[in-house]
C-alpha cells in the first residue's frame, strides 16, 4: 500500500515537470531586410538559443517575418505575430520595434539593432526600459555618425563637399544623427547636400545628384535599405570614383571603401541572451539595454585601388580590419 502511494505521488510530481519539458515556445522574429539578405543575422540569432539550450523544432519555434525592405508591411506582420501569440518577438531595426510596440503591450519584444532607442522613445530609459520592450542597441549614441563623418575626412582631408544618402521612409530614426552629422560638418569646414531615396529604383537618380551638385565623398548611414542592396551601393559608389564612409561593416565586405560600425551579427546572436532570459520567467522591464562597446574600423584596400585612393598609414594603423 505505502509503495502504491508513493508511485502515485510521483506520478503526480512528475507530470508538472514532464508537461514544462514538453512545451514549445514560440518566438516571432522580425525585420526589415528581405530572407536573403537577413539570412546571416537568422543564422546567428539560431546559433545564440543553440548556445542557451534551444533547440528548433524541439523546444523552441521562430516564426520568421521579412519585409522585404519596405517598412510600410511591418505592422501587418507584427499583427500576425501577435495573432500567432508569440511568447517573445525580437526585431532588428528601429521601424521593425516600433511597428511590434504597436502591435502589442503585452508580447515581450527584444531589440536586436536599433539606434537610440530611448532618445527616439522606444523605451523609457536605457537603464530601465519600462514597458514590454529591451534588448540591444546598434549604437553607442547619435555621436556615432559623427565619428564616421570625422574619419572621412581624417582618411581624405582634400574633400570638402559630402553628399548624404538618405532612406526617404527611415528619415525620422535618424534625425539624432543626422544633428551631429550637422554639427560635426561644421567643425570641420564640410558641405552637406542630402540625397533621399525611397528604393532601389532610385539609386541611379541619387548618384547622378550626387555628381550634379560636386561633391567630393559620400556619407551613407547604417540602414535596412542599404544594407539589403549593398553590393549595387558599394558598385555605383566606386563608379562614382568618390570616397565613402559607410555604417555598417557589411558594406567594405561587399566591396565598398571603408566602415566603421559594430557587428549586426553579433549584436543579434547576442539578442538570444535576452530571449532566453524572458522565456525562463525574466520581465522585460526589468533587462537594461545592452549597448556596444567596441566599433570596428574596416579598410578595403581593393576598394581603394579599383578608384585610385590611397588611405594615410596613420589611418592603416587605427583599423580593426584591413580587406586586400
Amino acid at each position: 500500500m505505502v509503495v502504491s502511494l508513493i508511485a502515485l505521488l510521483l506520478t503526480v510530481l512528475a507530470g508538472p515537470l514532464e508537461a514544462q519539458r514538453e512545451r514549445v515556445y514560440r518566438v516571432g522574429y522580425l525585420t526589415v531586410p528581405s530572407r536573403e539578405a537577413a539570412q546571416d543575422g537568422a543564422n546567428a540569432f539560431e546559433a545564440g538559443l543553440r548556445d542557451l539550450g534551444w533547440i528548433v523544432g524541439k523546444n523552441v519555434v521562430i516564426e520568421y517575418r521579412f519585409a522585404e525592405s519596405n517598412p510600410d508591411r511591418l505592422p501587418s506582420l507584427a499583427a500576425e505575430l501577435v495573432r500567432l501569440r508569440a511568447d517573445v518577438i525580437a526585431t532588428g531595426a528601429s521601424p521593425a520595434v516600433l511597428a511590434a510596440k504597436n502591435a502589442t503591450k503585452t508580447i515581450p519584444i527584444v531589440m536586436m539593432f536599433p539606434g537610440n532607442p530611448a532618445a527616439t522613445g522606444l523605451v523609457a530609459s536605457l537603464s530601465r526600459p519600462g514597458g514590454n520592450v529591451t534588448g540591444l542597441s546598434s549604437s553607442g549614441g547619435a555621436e556615432i555618425y559623427g565619428k564616421q563623418l570625422q574619419l572621412l575626412k581624417d582618411a581624405f582631408p582634400r574633400i570638402s563637399r559630402v553628399a548624404i544618402l538618405m532612406n526617404r521612409t527611415t528619415r525620422d530614426f535618424h534625425a539624432l544623427g543626422m544633428r551631429e552629422v550637422e554639427i560635426t560638418a561644421r567643425r570641420l569646414g564640410l558641405q552637406r547636400t542630402v540625397i533621399e531615396v525611397g528604393g532601389p529604383h532610385e539609386f541611379d537618380k541619387a548618384f547622378a545628384e550626387m555628381a550634379k551638385s560636386k561633391s567630393d565623398a559620400i556619407f551613407v548611414p547604417a540602414d535596412p535599405l542599404f544594407h539589403q542592396h549593398r553590393t549595387r551601393l558599394a558598385d555605383l559608389a566606386a563608379q562614382s570614383r568618390l570616397p565613402a564612409v559607410w555604417g555598417m561593416r557589411e558594406f567594405a565586405e561587399a566591396g565598398a571603401l571603408m566602415a566603421y560600425s559594430t557587428n549586426l551579427n553579433e549584436l543579434t546572436r547576442r539578442a538570444a541572451v535576452y530571449v532566453d532570459k524572458i522565456l525562463r520567467g525574466a520581465k522585460p522591464a526589468d533587462l537594461p539595454i545592452e549597448q556596444p562597446t567596441k566599433f570596428d574600423l574596416i579598410i578595403n584596400l581593393k576598394a581603394a585601388k579599383r578608384i585610385g585612393l590611397t588611405f594615410p598609414p596613420s589611418l592603416l594603423l587605427r583599423a580593426d580590419q584591413v580587406i586586400e
